[in-house]
Protein backbone atom coordinates (compact mmCIF):
# COMPACT_ATOMS: atom_id res chain seq x y z
CA UNK A 1 0.00 0.00 0.00
CA UNK A 2 1.11 3.89 -0.96
CA UNK A 3 2.35 5.82 1.87
CA UNK A 4 0.28 8.52 2.28
CA UNK A 5 1.63 12.07 1.12
CA UNK A 6 2.58 14.93 3.41
CA UNK A 7 -0.60 16.53 2.57
CA UNK A 8 -2.90 13.50 3.46
CA UNK A 9 -1.10 12.99 6.75
CA UNK A 10 -1.70 16.27 8.01
CA UNK A 11 -5.27 16.66 6.43
CA UNK A 12 -6.01 13.55 8.18
CA UNK A 13 -4.94 15.21 11.09
CA UNK A 14 -6.98 18.53 10.61
CA UNK A 15 -10.27 16.47 10.05
CA UNK A 16 -9.98 14.81 13.67
CA UNK A 17 -8.43 18.07 15.45
CA UNK A 18 -8.77 21.45 13.90
CA UNK A 19 -10.55 24.23 16.03
CA UNK A 20 -14.09 25.02 16.00
CA UNK A 21 -13.94 28.38 14.10
CA UNK A 22 -16.95 29.98 12.89
CA UNK A 23 -15.40 30.98 9.34
CA UNK A 24 -14.96 27.32 8.67
CA UNK A 25 -18.22 26.21 8.63
CA UNK A 26 -19.72 24.77 5.63
CA UNK A 27 -22.57 27.85 4.77
CA UNK A 28 -19.80 30.45 4.68
CA UNK A 29 -19.85 32.27 2.12
CA UNK A 30 -16.87 34.00 0.28
CA UNK A 31 -17.32 37.72 1.57
CA UNK A 32 -17.77 36.23 4.98
CA UNK A 33 -14.51 34.63 4.68
CA UNK A 34 -12.34 37.26 3.24
CA UNK A 35 -13.53 39.23 6.05
CA UNK A 36 -12.06 37.22 8.40
CA UNK A 37 -8.93 36.97 6.73
CA UNK A 38 -8.25 40.45 6.85
CA UNK A 39 -9.36 40.75 10.21
CA UNK A 40 -6.56 38.00 11.25
CA UNK A 41 -4.21 39.89 9.95
CA UNK A 42 -1.42 40.54 13.03
CA UNK A 43 -4.58 39.94 15.23
CA UNK A 44 -4.95 36.65 17.37
CA UNK A 45 -8.24 34.16 16.87
CA UNK A 46 -9.69 35.49 20.01
CA UNK A 47 -10.28 39.13 19.57
CA UNK A 48 -11.14 38.37 15.42
CA UNK A 49 -14.06 35.94 16.94
CA UNK A 50 -16.27 38.58 18.17
CA UNK A 51 -15.58 41.72 16.14
CA UNK A 52 -16.02 39.34 12.84
CA UNK A 53 -19.34 38.05 14.57
CA UNK A 54 -20.37 42.11 15.18
CA UNK A 55 -19.41 42.78 11.60
CA UNK A 56 -21.32 40.33 9.79
CA UNK A 57 -24.06 40.66 11.60
CA UNK A 58 -24.35 44.39 10.48
CA UNK A 59 -22.95 43.57 7.10
CA UNK A 60 -23.83 40.52 5.53
CA UNK A 61 -23.32 41.37 2.48
CA UNK A 62 -20.72 43.70 0.56
CA UNK A 63 -23.45 45.97 -0.39
CA UNK A 64 -24.00 47.02 2.77
CA UNK A 65 -20.70 47.77 3.70
CA UNK A 66 -20.61 49.32 0.61
CA UNK A 67 -23.36 51.64 1.11
CA UNK A 68 -22.20 52.89 4.38
CA UNK A 69 -19.55 55.39 5.84
CA UNK A 70 -16.14 54.83 6.13
CA UNK A 71 -16.57 56.28 9.40
CA UNK A 72 -19.04 53.42 10.52
CA UNK A 73 -16.42 51.15 9.21
CA UNK A 74 -13.98 52.62 11.27
CA UNK A 75 -16.06 52.88 14.56
CA UNK A 76 -17.39 48.72 14.13
CA UNK A 77 -13.51 48.13 13.87
CA UNK A 78 -13.12 49.43 17.59
CA UNK A 79 -10.00 48.42 19.12
CA UNK A 80 -8.72 45.29 16.87
CA UNK A 81 -5.65 47.70 15.87
CA UNK A 82 -4.36 48.28 12.61
CA UNK A 83 -7.83 50.17 11.81
CA UNK A 84 -6.27 50.89 8.26
CA UNK A 85 -7.90 47.61 7.89
CA UNK A 86 -11.43 48.70 8.05
CA UNK A 87 -11.14 51.60 5.07
CA UNK A 88 -9.48 49.07 3.07
CA UNK A 89 -12.06 46.21 3.79
CA UNK A 90 -15.32 48.88 2.86
CA UNK A 91 -13.02 50.16 -0.15
CA UNK A 92 -13.01 46.77 -1.39
CA UNK A 93 -16.57 46.13 -0.36
CA UNK A 94 -17.20 48.48 -3.07
CA UNK A 95 -15.26 47.50 -5.66
CA UNK A 96 -17.16 43.86 -5.63
CA UNK A 97 -20.14 45.94 -5.77
CA UNK A 98 -19.10 47.99 -8.74
CA UNK A 99 -16.91 45.83 -10.63
CA UNK A 100 -18.80 42.55 -9.93
CA UNK A 101 -22.46 42.85 -8.75
CA UNK A 102 -22.04 42.52 -5.23
CA UNK A 103 -19.79 38.70 -5.35
CA UNK A 104 -16.79 38.32 -3.98
CA UNK A 105 -14.57 37.20 -7.22
CA UNK A 106 -13.60 33.49 -7.66
CA UNK A 107 -11.10 33.80 -9.80
CA UNK A 108 -7.42 34.99 -8.55
CA UNK A 109 -6.61 37.96 -10.39
CA UNK A 110 -9.67 39.90 -9.83
CA UNK A 111 -8.89 38.56 -6.36
CA UNK A 112 -5.73 40.30 -6.51
CA UNK A 113 -6.97 43.62 -8.34
CA UNK A 114 -9.00 44.08 -5.11
CA UNK A 115 -8.42 47.04 -2.78
CA UNK A 116 -6.25 45.55 0.26
CA UNK A 117 -6.59 42.18 -0.72
CA UNK A 118 -3.01 40.72 -1.14
CA UNK A 119 -1.46 38.04 -2.27
CA UNK A 120 -2.61 36.03 0.87
CA UNK A 121 -5.83 36.64 1.28
CA UNK A 122 -6.60 36.45 -2.55
CA UNK A 123 -5.13 33.23 -2.05
CA UNK A 124 -6.96 32.06 1.30
CA UNK A 125 -10.57 33.03 -0.60
CA UNK A 126 -9.84 31.14 -3.76
CA UNK A 127 -9.17 28.10 -1.49
CA UNK A 128 -11.22 28.51 1.54
CA UNK A 129 -14.45 30.11 -0.55
CA UNK A 130 -14.18 28.50 -3.40
CA UNK A 131 -12.04 25.04 -2.76
CA UNK A 132 -9.30 26.06 -5.46
CA UNK A 133 -5.63 24.83 -6.18
CA UNK A 134 -3.53 27.72 -4.62
CA UNK A 135 -0.61 28.08 -2.15
CA UNK A 136 -1.91 29.39 0.59
CA UNK A 137 1.02 30.64 2.73
CA UNK A 138 1.36 32.54 5.97
CA UNK A 139 3.80 32.70 8.73
CA UNK A 140 2.71 29.25 10.07
CA UNK A 141 2.60 27.32 6.74
CA UNK A 142 6.19 28.80 5.79
CA UNK A 143 6.91 27.51 9.34
CA UNK A 144 5.83 24.30 8.22
CA UNK A 145 6.95 23.84 4.99
CA UNK A 146 10.58 25.00 6.55
CA UNK A 147 10.88 22.35 9.11
CA UNK A 148 9.56 19.66 7.92
CA UNK A 149 10.69 19.78 3.91
CA UNK A 150 13.88 21.78 4.14
CA UNK A 151 14.39 20.83 7.62
CA UNK A 152 15.55 24.40 8.57
CA UNK A 153 14.20 25.48 12.05
CA UNK A 154 12.85 28.70 11.26
CA UNK A 155 11.47 30.52 8.20
CA UNK A 156 12.57 33.78 8.39
CA UNK A 157 10.22 36.48 8.43
CA UNK A 158 8.80 37.42 4.99
CA UNK A 159 6.71 35.36 2.66
CA UNK A 160 9.27 34.88 -0.71
CA UNK A 161 8.11 33.24 -4.60
CA UNK A 162 10.09 30.19 -3.41
CA UNK A 163 7.92 29.56 -0.23
CA UNK A 164 5.06 29.78 -2.79
CA UNK A 165 6.46 27.23 -4.94
CA UNK A 166 7.31 25.05 -2.10
CA UNK A 167 4.15 24.83 -0.82
CA UNK A 168 2.63 24.51 -3.69
CA UNK A 169 4.51 21.48 -4.43
CA UNK A 170 2.84 19.55 -1.79
CA UNK A 171 -0.44 20.41 -2.32
CA UNK A 172 -2.86 17.62 -4.23
CA UNK A 173 -3.62 17.74 -7.70
CA UNK A 174 -7.59 17.67 -7.12
CA UNK A 175 -8.61 21.46 -5.71
CA UNK A 176 -11.05 20.29 -3.25
CA UNK A 177 -8.40 17.89 -1.27
CA UNK A 178 -5.50 20.79 -1.67
CA UNK A 179 -7.52 23.35 -0.33
CA UNK A 180 -8.38 21.19 2.47
CA UNK A 181 -4.65 20.63 3.15
CA UNK A 182 -3.78 24.67 2.57
CA UNK A 183 -6.37 24.92 5.19
CA UNK A 184 -4.55 22.00 7.31
CA UNK A 185 -1.09 23.38 7.10
CA UNK A 186 -1.85 26.35 8.39
CA UNK A 187 -3.80 25.17 11.40
CA UNK A 188 -0.82 22.39 12.09
CA UNK A 189 1.62 25.73 11.95
CA UNK A 190 -0.90 27.51 14.52
CA UNK A 191 -1.19 25.22 16.97
CA UNK A 192 1.28 22.45 17.01
CA UNK A 193 4.50 23.72 15.23
CA UNK A 194 4.82 26.93 16.72
CA UNK A 195 8.21 28.50 16.48
CA UNK A 196 9.33 28.71 20.22
CA UNK A 197 7.72 25.77 21.64
CA UNK A 198 6.71 23.03 19.10
CA UNK A 199 4.55 20.36 19.75
CA UNK A 200 6.03 17.72 18.20
CA UNK A 201 5.13 14.47 20.34
CA UNK A 202 1.06 15.31 18.34
CA UNK A 203 2.81 16.21 15.20
CA UNK A 204 1.23 13.81 12.02
CA UNK A 205 4.34 14.21 10.32
CA UNK A 206 6.96 14.01 13.46
CA UNK A 207 8.40 10.77 11.92
CA UNK A 208 9.06 12.29 8.42
CA UNK A 209 10.16 15.90 9.60
CA UNK A 210 13.28 17.44 8.13
CA UNK A 211 14.02 19.33 11.20
CA UNK A 212 13.35 16.82 13.71
CA UNK A 213 15.54 14.07 12.04
CA UNK A 214 18.18 16.93 12.05
CA UNK A 215 18.53 17.13 15.69
CA UNK A 216 18.43 21.34 15.25
CA UNK A 217 16.71 23.06 18.07
CA UNK A 218 14.01 25.26 17.73
CA UNK A 219 15.65 29.01 17.54
CA UNK A 220 16.01 30.79 21.08
CA UNK A 221 15.06 34.12 20.40
CA UNK A 222 12.04 35.72 18.45
CA UNK A 223 11.91 35.82 14.83
CA UNK A 224 10.90 39.26 14.56
CA UNK A 225 11.77 42.02 17.76
CA UNK A 226 8.97 42.65 19.61
CA UNK A 227 7.42 46.38 18.82
CA UNK A 228 6.67 48.42 21.77
CA UNK A 229 3.79 49.85 22.17
CA UNK A 230 3.36 52.75 25.00
CA UNK A 231 4.67 55.72 24.38
CA UNK A 232 4.38 54.93 20.65
CA UNK A 233 2.71 57.16 17.56
CA UNK A 234 0.54 53.87 17.48
CA UNK A 235 -0.75 54.10 21.38
CA UNK A 236 -1.30 58.03 20.70
CA UNK A 237 -2.95 57.52 17.15
CA UNK A 238 -5.36 54.82 19.11
CA UNK A 239 -6.54 57.70 21.82
CA UNK A 240 -7.30 60.18 19.26
CA UNK A 241 -9.40 57.53 17.35
CA UNK A 242 -10.68 56.32 20.85
CA UNK A 243 -12.23 59.85 21.32
CA UNK A 244 -13.20 60.51 17.62
CA UNK A 245 -15.20 56.66 17.35
CA UNK A 246 -17.33 58.11 20.37
CA UNK A 247 -18.40 61.82 18.90
CA UNK A 248 -21.45 62.27 17.06
CA UNK A 249 -20.23 64.98 15.65
CA UNK A 250 -16.08 67.53 14.83
CA UNK A 251 -14.37 67.22 17.77
CA UNK A 252 -12.46 70.47 18.39
CA UNK A 253 -8.88 70.61 18.57
CA UNK A 254 -8.93 71.42 21.84
CA UNK A 255 -10.70 67.85 22.98
CA UNK A 256 -7.67 65.83 20.96
CA UNK A 257 -5.47 68.53 22.81
CA UNK A 258 -6.04 66.47 26.29
CA UNK A 259 -5.37 62.78 25.32
CA UNK A 260 -1.69 63.32 25.14
CA UNK A 261 0.82 65.91 27.03
CA UNK A 262 3.35 66.36 24.00
CA UNK A 263 2.20 68.01 21.32
CA UNK A 264 4.83 67.34 18.70
CA UNK A 265 3.99 63.73 19.01
CA UNK A 266 0.37 64.16 19.00
CA UNK A 267 0.26 66.84 16.00
CA UNK A 268 2.09 63.85 14.10
CA UNK A 269 -0.35 61.27 15.27
CA UNK A 270 -2.97 63.26 13.80
CA UNK A 271 -1.43 64.13 10.75
CA UNK A 272 -0.88 60.61 9.87
CA UNK A 273 -4.41 59.59 10.87
CA UNK A 274 -5.47 61.73 8.09
CA UNK A 275 -3.03 60.89 5.56
CA UNK A 276 -4.19 57.51 6.27
CA UNK A 277 -7.69 58.07 5.12
CA UNK A 278 -8.69 57.23 8.56
CA UNK A 279 -9.84 61.29 9.62
CA UNK A 280 -10.62 64.52 8.45
CA UNK A 281 -10.43 68.23 9.52
CA UNK A 282 -13.80 69.74 9.57
CA UNK A 283 -12.59 73.78 9.32
CA UNK A 284 -9.56 75.03 10.73
CA UNK A 285 -9.92 73.90 14.28
CA UNK A 286 -11.88 70.18 14.43
CA UNK A 287 -11.72 67.14 13.08
CA UNK A 288 -13.97 63.88 12.52
CA UNK A 289 -14.05 60.14 11.34
CA UNK A 290 -13.56 60.05 7.66
CA UNK A 291 -17.08 60.37 5.78
CA UNK A 292 -18.94 60.58 8.96
CA UNK A 293 -22.08 62.05 7.46
CA UNK A 294 -25.12 60.34 5.56
CA UNK A 295 -24.43 57.32 3.75
CA UNK A 296 -24.78 57.90 -0.13
CA UNK A 297 -26.62 54.56 -1.73
CA UNK A 298 -24.41 53.01 -4.76
CA UNK A 299 -26.35 52.65 -7.94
Amino acid sequence: MTEPTFATQVSRWYERNARDLPWRKPDVGAWAILVSEVMLQQTPVVRVVPAWEAWLARWPEPRALAEDTPAEAIRMWGRLGYPRRAVRLRECAVAVVERHGGVVPDRLDQLLALPGVGTYTARAVAAFAYGQRHPVVDTNVRRVVCRAVAGEPDAGPTTRPADLVATEELLPVEPAAAALASAAFMELGAVVCTARAPRCAVCPVESSCAWRASGQAAPVGPTRRPQRYAGTDRQVRGLLLAVLRDATGPVPHQRLDQVWHDDVQRARALAGLVTDGLVEPVGPESFRLAGDGPAVPLP
